[in-house]
């Protein structure tokens, strides 16, 4: 089903109440991934992570792509310990967080540790139980999951209520990006995906690309997309890279700044998840492989 355009999508609507679950507030969660590296995925996450801490949300940024991190690096910002040593039982979660532009938490990952590549899901399903001891403190979890289609990777994709695939107008782009959403619906039964194209010209070269990307998964898959912006081909992104800054933080009133803005209000706007997938724990259910049948999307 096609989906509105950007500016159709920028109406007004009504943010859904919280749902709570053990008497606990529920964890938004939202993996960012692409069919290739190379196209921004990971600038995406922290961006989107601060424009919605800037909306007062308390936002936890995690870096899935546990054996090549690196969020922490992109951020200037110095780890000392990491996911594995939680794996470990050497410290717990909240003693290796890390406070980002607008009071974000990063839970940095490993970098060059082959294990932590090719981790099972019992132990993908350890780390975000690790999470349950931040969890009342967490509006929005942001995945930063590996790119292509590797099980790792895109188990803590299909775990997650909402699939943010990020794209650019590249063949090779389009291509792997066809190829994460075919294995994510018929390898885990993911139906709903949301599109942001990035580094376009115009507005109109992101629908465009949509499309093509629309009329391939229409005719072969039974799956929903939606786009949910563009984000411009802008030179202070890669000034802020540069520096080791996020955009929407170092120049929010840029067109790439503003960009990130309004999907960050959009992400804020999408439907809440109905109690029995909603959090931490329905998380963990979908990383071991025990998906509710109600929780499909």
């Amino acid at each position: 089903m096609l989906a509105p355009s950007v500016d159709a999508m920028d109406h007004p609507v009504e943010a859904s109440t919280p749902t709570w679950l053990n008497g606990t507030p529920s964890v938004r969660v939202i993996a960012v991934t692409s069919g290739k590296g190379g196209v921004g995925k990971s600038t995406v996450a922290i961006n989107l992570a601060i424009a919605l801490a800037k909306r007062h949300k308390r936002v936890l940024l995690m870096d899935a792509d546990l054996g090549l991190a690196n969020v922490d690096v992109m951020l200037g910002l110095r780890t000392s310990r990491t996911i594995a040593d939680v794996l470990a039982g050497s410290c717990t979660l909240p003693e290796i967080l890390l406070e980002g532009p607008a009071g974000i938490q990063i839970a940095p990952a490993a970098s060059g540790i082959r294990r932590m590549a090719e981790l099972p899901r019992s132990e993908q399903a350890g780390i975000v139980h690790a999470f349950s001891d931040v969890a009342q403190d967490v509006d929005w979890l942001v995945v930063d999951t590996p790119a292509g289609i590797a099980e790792a990777g895109l188990g803590f994709a299909a775990a997650a209520q909402e699939q943010l695939v990020v794209v650019r107008n590249e063949p090779a782009s389009i291509a792997d990006a066809y190829a994460v959403i075919k294995v994510l619906h018929q390898e885990y039964g993911r139906r709903r995906f949301r599109i942001l194209v990035n580094m376009v010209r115009h507005p109109q070269e992101g629908l465009a690309l949509y499309e093509k990307l629309l009329s391939v998964t229409e005719r072969f898959l039974q799956v929903s997309l939606d786009l949910v912006g563009t984000i411009p081909d802008d030179p202070t992104v890669r000034q802020s890279i540069q520096r080791c800054r996020a955009v929407v933080d170092m120049n929010p009133g840029s067109d790439a700044g503003q960009a990130f803005k309004k999907l960050a209000e959009r992400a804020d706007k999408w439907p809440g998840a109905e109690s029995a997938g909603a959090g931490l724990e329905f998380f963990v259910e979908r990383l071991v492989g025990r998906t509710p049948k109600e929780g499909r999307a």
